[in-house]
């Protein structure tokens, strides 16, 4: 079985691919896409011509929640969701409503009137959460980490937002920079 990822180092949604491949060690190519000029090609493979897209065998399968869940079920070790039903389903929904984090990500980005404030609501939620728990999806590190901790890595590094009004949230992501997978995503992040 080979996988090939077509990937942009600056896209937030091929980042979770990333992670997960690498938390799960999983031995796969890379074929870098320069978003500014998509080649004509990979609309062949996605449609919609957005990354990332993974192909095993020639198949490929987009759109990055979707990845994530192939991934997790064909190589189920180590494992990123939780064994509980009740618990699985719990992370699959905050991963569906990660425009929560993502909108006003993106608004901010643009520099939208009230988007600050509106990424400020966003972050404190995430805050509030983990103040009660360790990991966005309960007590152990998984694909809720890794669904939106690629925003707020780009939040912190490409603008600028300080973490320290979110006590919380800044000591998830020291935790989650202690993984290799994160550490080496924060490292693109600086990079770009």
């Amino acid at each position: 079985m080979s996988l090939v990822l077509y990937n942009a180092a600056r896209c937030p949604y091929a980042a979770r691919v990333r992670i997960v491949l690498a938390e799960k060690g999983i031995e796969f190519e890379t074929v870098e896409i320069d978003l500014s000029e998509r080649p004509a090609w990979l609309y062949e493979k996605n449609p919609t011509g957005r990354v990332p897209v993974l192909e095993e065998d020639d198949r490929p399968l987009a759109e990055s929640v979707v990845i994530m869940e192939f991934l997790e079920e064909r190589y189920p070790e180590p494992p990123l969701l939780p064994p509980d039903p009740a618990d699985r389903a719990a992370v699959r929904l905050l991963i569906f409503r990660d425009n929560e984090l993502t909108s006003p990500y993106y608004a901010l980005r643009r520099e939208e009137e009230g988007a600050a404030e509106q990424f400020d609501a966003a972050l404190a939620r995430l805050d509030v959460r983990l103040y009660e728990q360790d990991y966005l999806g309960g007590a152990e590190y998984g694909l809720a980490d890794i669904a939106l901790v690629p925003w707020v890595l780009r939040a912190r590094d490409m603008l600028g937002v300080n973490l320290n009004g979110y006590p919380s949230l800044g000591a998830w992501l020291e935790r989650l920079e202690e993984r290799p997978a994160i550490a080496d995503e924060a490292g693109i992040v600086a990079a770009l």
